[in-house]
């Protein structure tokens, strides 16, 4: 949307909340019939919806209206869903049979036994139960589109990130008579020995150990698998950042670096991505040789190593980056970090896509405190904010949704919090701002237990830009996508939400990118072909008696 049309909605916001200030709420006039004073006192008590009552009447309908008020009723609100604007085509209707079969069939069973429904269960205690449902793979093999929340250090798989730790001078800080590895980092000599820990080469600890013994302990450190509670988030997101400490001396390595990228990008185009927005604090990278990086040398190793995976899948639609330096800062650091964003956007234009402050919110520094130099960003950089990512209702973490939009965001990162705010809610829409949604990074961060209670159930049923992510799925042992579109398409969405709501969310992800016009047509139609061969395959695998969906990783 042009910013012109966007301050013009924005101040039509502001004379708006000035109006009804100035004149308070009235109660809402009924169209049907009229009010006598007992009713109308009612009316002001419980300021009852004129639509509504229009709708039912005055009094109770027959048997026979009722039966076409309610089908009514629920056509309407069905018109109101996310991807019910969508015509399937015959071929699409027939592939749509396959993929409600598959859902209806987990839905049925967990009305059943409510306790076994995975949805409604942490999902450390289901990944391998989920992976062998037949919805899961279809929705694997599904094209997805593009992913447009995560973060670069918690992008690959653990299995990759292990096969990094093999390489030559990579040393481990061990405590003392313990193999507990606290520090990883690449040098030609034996680092010195810090506080609580001393050096050993990785290989010797290997040797000394047992390779699958330190493989495991490893890969136990790199996630937040198996922990299902904490004592509050506050205690979730300080192990969240602990992982990051050990993993930064492994990837930070200039080598390791351009290596990591590339296997991220093969496990997401494999997961059925084809597009990748990630967020970056564009950490300072090392080498054996004592080089100097800078956050432009960050950046070039990303752009090379994404021209060479782009060689190698043509298909693939491409990646960009979000420029996401720590929000818990002061103001001359946030200025700090513009002019690294200028120098990022005068060399790589077409890399960068924007802007964000990412942190923990409640411990951070809410945007409120930067605006200033928020604003002197220049307008051909756009922002992905952050923000709601919280349980809290009234504070400034939550009311970050409040200025995101008024700074003029894209997209809001998670927004869990915007059900509290009905007029940032209204202006999504206005403004069409999409919601970055998700959820398995709401559940692991202790905001939510059941995904049925998931706020994004509203953003679905009424229709809301919504796009579906996966934050940082390394460290919860999850697949690039699938697995919260799994979460999100049998445990948020409605029973009765079908393809036309994954068609939906597959086109939105590339709708709602940093693209340009013309880069997005040619992004559709890569997708395009993807989905078409898609839908050739389920139908081909339902003819077939879905044998061949088994095969499928």
């Amino acid at each position: 949307m042009l910013p012109a049309i966007r301050r013009n909605l924005i101040a039509l916001l502001a004379v708006g909340l000035c109006v009804c200030l100035c004149f308070g709420p009235r109660p809402a006039e009924s169209r049907t019939r009229p009010k006598n004073q007992v009713d109308r006192k009612l009316l002001t008590l419980y300021e009852s919806s004129p639509r509504v009552e229009a709708l039912l009447g005055p009094g109770r309908p027959t048997p026979d209206t009722y039966k076409t008020l309610r089908s009514a009723f629920f056509r309407y609100e069905e018109s109101r869903s996310l991807g019910h604007d969508l015509e399937l085509s015959e071929r699409e209707v027939k592939a749509n049979a396959t993929v409600m079969q598959a859902k209806l069939q987990e839905y049925e069973e967990g009305l059943i036994t409510p306790h076994l429904f995975k949805p409604a269960q942490h999902i450390f205690d289901v990944l391998d139960a989920v992976r062998n449902t037949k919805l899961f793979q279809l929705l694997k093999k599904m094209p997805k589109g593009a992913v447009l929340h995560a973060h670069d250090t918690a992008l690959c798989s653990t299995e990759a990130i292990i096969k990094l730790t093999k390489y030559e001078d990579l040393w481990a800080c061990q405590e003392i008579g313990d193999l507990g590895i606290s520090k990883l980092k690449f040098a030609k000599d034996k680092p010195e020995a810090l506080q609580n820990c001393d050096w050993s080469l990785l290989s010797e600890v290997r040797e000394k150990y047992g390779t699958d013994k330190v493989d495991a302990y490893l890969a136990e450190r790199l996630t937040l698998y198996p922990t299902k509670k904490f004592e509050d988030n506050n205690a979730a997101w300080s192990t969240f950042m602990v992982i990051f400490e050990l993993l930064d001396g492994l990837v930070l390595y200039a080598p390791v670096w351009a290596d990591y990228y590339y296997s991220a990008l093969e496990e997401f185009y494999e997961d059925g991505v084809l597009y990748l927005e990630f967020r970056t604090l564009l950490p300072t990278l090392y080498d054996l040789e004592g080089t100097e990086y800078t956050a432009l040398d960050t950046v070039r190793i990303y752009v090379e190593t994404l021209e060479k995976f782009k060689e190698a899948h043509p298909d693939f639609i491409g990646s960009r980056m979000i420029y996401a330096p720590i929000r818990n800062t002061d103001s001359k650091t946030v200025a700090g970090y513009i002019e690294t964003l200028k120098q990022i956007k005068a060399e790589y234009p077409d890399f960068i896509a924007g802007f964000d402050l990412v942190g923990q919110e409640e411990l951070g520094r809410p945007l409120k405190d930067f605006t200033d130099e928020l604003l002197s960003i220049p307008e051909d950089i756009d922002f992905y904010f952050h923000a709601g990512e919280t349980n809290w209702f009234g504070s400034s973490v939550d009311e970050n949704l409040i200025d995101a939009i008024l700074l003029g965001t894209k997209r809001i990162g998670h927004g869990f919090g915007l059900v509290k705010h009905p007029v940032v809610l209204d202006m999504l829409k206005k403004l069409n701002v999409a919601i970055e949604v998700n959820p398995i990074s709401n559940q692991v961060l202790q905001l939510i237990t059941d995904f049925r209670n998931h706020p994004c159930a509203h953003f679905f049923a009424d229709g809301y830009p919504v796009v579906i992510s996966s934050d940082d799925p390394s460290f919860w042992k999850a697949t690039p996508l699938t697995h919260d579109f799994y979460i999100a398409f049998l445990g948020i969405a409605s029973q009765h939400s079908d393809l036309r709501l994954l068609k939906k969310l597959a086109v939105n992800s590339i709708q709602y990118s940093s693209l340009s016009g013309e880069a997005q047509f040619e992004a559709l139609e890569k997708w395009e072909a993807k989905w078409d061969q898609f839908i050739a395959d389920v139908n081909e695998e339902a003819g077939n008696g879905g044998s061949d969906l088994q095969k499928i990783d």
